[in-house]
């Protein structure tokens, strides 16, 4: 892994930047501050974003972030950043050479791209110096080295439910996934964090990803869990892929979820429908801690006129990455930004891994009455271990 030591560049060098920079869409300068030794320095962020992308929505997801992470500078008093933001226009090739201008430019930081393909590239683009790229996706196969993933993952929210549901004495699983890349990395995701609770994976059931492929799974998963004494479910759907059918036809084929409790590792209160379908009453889900997420989210509207895209906390919580290892190490390398126990991000406390993989404290919901109800709130630091 590339460790980066080094004290950030002269500050000030706004007039290189603009003669420099010709995808720059907007500075924002937070002033100066003491650094190491007394030094002055303001960190220079180059935040890459897909202002011009034609894939629909990437615009308002880009500002989104972008308000976001200004709203970040403001909070952090005291601490001096200037954001160039760079349009990536959606793109793998076009990330890569504005990563390479911003690293010219002087950039101390990356922030963004937003998918994963883009950061990989931009990572490659980069890897020859000490700068980190903090990417907005949450696919933990691009992760290591310079290169951080700071969107919510599988492996995050199994630790959290399956620690969780172990603690409570549902330790014996049945594991539920669709037979695609997404439901085996979940999959592998649980079987982890299974094995670091000292809970017991009874049994996996693949299914096609298929409306026929969900319903010929039900009576085998009926069966599963039955013929192995489990005593919790996980689902790895989501509501927009088989998690309503499941949660209608287990029941329907005898599962008694009074028994078996059901779990997810996705958001089960997006959209609110899906807290109505009877099977998933009792069960379990993990979201992100629902007082700091509401508190950003009235910060945030009061400041822009208008609520945030779901992904724009990513922005808040990459600025105050950068800003509270710069204020506590004056750097912001990637062994600083991985030695921190916890940043204080727009959904709660996060930090980044070693790895490139990020962990965030999340509260335990429980479906009650097509409500959610929190049953256990998010911590409010992270432990040495984790959850």
């Amino acid at each position: 892994m590339i460790s980066a030591l080094r004290l950030f560049r002269k500050p000030l060098r706004l007039t290189a930047l603009l003669a420099a920079v010709t995808l720059m869409a907007a500075c924002q300068s937070a002033g100066p501050v003491a650094g190491v030794g007394g030094r002055v320095e303001t960190v220079q962020v180059a935040m890459l974003l897909p202002m011009s992308s034609q894939q629909g929505g990437d615009a308002v997801i880009a500002r989104s972030l972008e308000n976001a992470a200004r709203l970040a500078v403001a909070d952090l008093a005291g601490v001096p950043i200037e954001i160039t933001v760079y349009d990536t226009a959606g793109l793998a090739a076009t990330a890569a050479n504005v990563a390479r201008e911003a690293v010219a430019a002087g950039a101390d930081v990356i922030v963004g791209p937003l998918r994963s393909d883009a950061a990989a590239a931009v990572g490659v683009a980069v890897a020859g110096t000490d700068i980190a790229v903090l990417s907005f996706s949450n696919n933990t196969e691009i992760a290591g080295g310079n290169v951080f993933v700071l969107g919510h993952t599988f492996a995050n929210t199994a630790a959290r439910v399956i620690s969780y549901a172990a603690a409570q004495g549902r330790n014996r699983i049945v594991v539920a996934h669709a037979q695609n890349l997404a439901g085996e990395v979940a999959r592998d995701a649980v079987l982890r964090s299974a094995q670091a609770a000292n809970a017991d994976v009874v049994s996996v059931v693949p299914y096609t990803f298929s409306q026929n492929g969900v319903i010929e799974a039900v009576p085998r998963i009926v069966a599963a869990v039955n013929d192995t004494g489990a005593n919790a479910l996980m689902m790895t759907a989501d509501s927009a892929g088989a998690l309503p059918f499941l949660a209608q036809l287990l029941p329907e084929n005898g599962l008694d979820i009074g028994m078996v409790r059901m779990m997810g590792l996705t958001r089960w209160d997006t959209p609110p429908q899906t807290l109505e379908l009877s099977g998933l009453q009792g069960g379990w889900f993990a979201v992100p801690d629902p007082q700091a997420t509401a508190d950003f989210n009235a910060r945030y509207t009061a400041a822009f006129a208008g609520p945030p895209h779901l992904l724009g906390a990513l922005g808040y919580d990459a600025i105050r990455a950068v800003g509270e290892t710069a204020a506590s190490t004056g750097r912001i390398g990637v062994a600083d930004l991985t030695a921190s126990t916890g940043f204080q991000g727009a959904n709660g406390v996060f930090r980044l891994r070693s790895d490139g993989t990020n962990e965030r404290a999340m509260a335990i919901a429980q479906v009650t009455q097509n409500q959610v109800a929190m049953i256990d709130p998010a911590p409010r630091r992270l432990g040495g271990l984790g959850f």
